[in-house]
C-alpha cells in the first residue's frame, strides 16, 4: 500500500469542503495532480494544495492508498466522504462528514470529529480515538436512509441523535451519549458503554440497542420483559431485556410481531 500525506498549512477562514481526501480521488494521480484537486469555501474553488503540503505518493487503486492528513481539521468537511477502499488516517480533529455515505475501507481519526460523522454509511469501518458529534451514523436531514452497513467505534462520548433512521451496521460508544438513541431504526446495533439520558429507541421498529451504564428516562412505549445472559463487545453479564416501540406498527415473521430491543446491563 502507498501512502500519501497531507499536512495542513493554511487555516481556511470560513469551513473548507474537501471530499477529494479520500483514497478514491487520489488513486492513481501523481502528487501534482493531487495538488490541483478542487475543494470549495462555499461557492469559492480552491486548489487542495492551496491549505496542505503534499507528499508521498498514491497506490494504483483505491485499495493500494493510504492517505494520511496531520493537523488540526476542524474547519475541514468530508473526509473520507464515499470512499470504496483504502485507508485514511486524521491526526488531529476533524469537521463534520467524517465518512458520510461510505462504502469500504477504514477512516482512523485520532481527535474528534464533528455532527454528521458515517451518515448514510453502507459499509467499511470507522474508529474515532476522541468524541463524536450529533447524528453518528444518522440519516441526513430530511432523508429516511441512514446507516446501513458497516461499523463505527468512538471511544470517548457522542451526542445527540445517534444512528437515526439506522437500518443496519453497529455503533459502539465506549462512553456517554446525549439523547435520541436509534430514533426510527429499522435495524442494526448499537452498544453504548456509557450512560444514557433519555428518549432511546423512540419510534424504533427494529434492532438493538445495548446500554452498559445508567438511562435517565425509559421510553415509555418500551416493557421490560425478561433478565437474559449475554456477551456483547467482549463483555459477559446479565442483561434486563425491553421490547418497544409498542405505538409503531411492527410486522410479523413466522406468526411473531417483531420489536425493536433495548438491553440494559443489571447492576449487582
Amino acid at each position: 500500500m502507498e501512502t500519501i500525506t497531507l499536512t495542513i498549512t493554511n487555516q481556511p477562514g470560513l469551513f473548507l469542503e474537501a471530499d477529494c481526501i479520500s483514497p478514491d480521488a487520489f488513486a492513481g494521480k501523481k502528487r501534482e495532480e493531487i495538488v490541483d484537486l478542487p475543494v470549495y469555501i462555499g461557492r469559492e474553488e480552491h486548489r487542495l494544495g492551496d491549505f496542505f503540503e503534499v507528499s508521498g505518493q498514491a497506490g494504483a487503486t483505491a485499495a493500494e492508498t493510504k492517505v494520511v492528513v496531520n493537523g488540526d481539521l476542524s474547519r475541514v468537511k468530508y473526509i473520507g466522504m464515499k470512499m470504496t477502499a483504502g485507508e485514511v488516517v486524521v491526526n488531529g480533529n476533524a469537521d463534520m462528514y467524517v465518512g458520510a455515505w461510505m462504502q469500504g475501507g477504514r477512516i482512523t481519526v485520532n481527535g474528534n470529529v464533528d455532527a454528521f460523522a458515517g451518515t448514510g454509511m453502507k459499509g467499511g469501518e470507522i474508529v474515532i480515538n476522541g468524541n463524536a458529534g450529533n447524528y453518528l451514523g444518522s440519516a441526513y436531514r430530511g432523508d429516511w436512509r441512514g446507516m446501513a452497513g458497516g461499523k463505527i467505534v468512538v471511544k470517548g462520548d457522542a451526542g445527540s441523535d445517534l444512528g437515526t433512521f439506522m437500518n443496519g451496521g453497529e455503533i459502539v460508544v465506549g462512553g456517554n451519549v446525549d439523547v435520541h438513541v436509534g430514533t426510527h431504526a429499522e435495524g442494526g446495533k448499537i452498544i453504548i458503554k456509557g450512560d444514557a439520558k433519555s428518549r432511546l429507541g423512540g419510534q424504533m421498529v427494529e434492532g438493538e440497542i445495548y446500554v452498559f451504564g445508567n438511562i435517565d428516562v425509559m421510553m415509555p412505549g418500551f416493557a421490560y420483559r425478561e433478565d437474559v445472559d449475554l456477551e456483547v463487545d467482549g463483555t459477559k453479564g446479565r442483561f434486563a431485556l425491553y421490547e418497544g416501540d409498542l405505538g409503531e406498527r411492527h410486522r410479523k415473521r413466522k406468526g411473531q410481531m417483531i420489536y425493536g430491543k433495548l438491553y440494559q446491563l443489571v447492576r449487582p
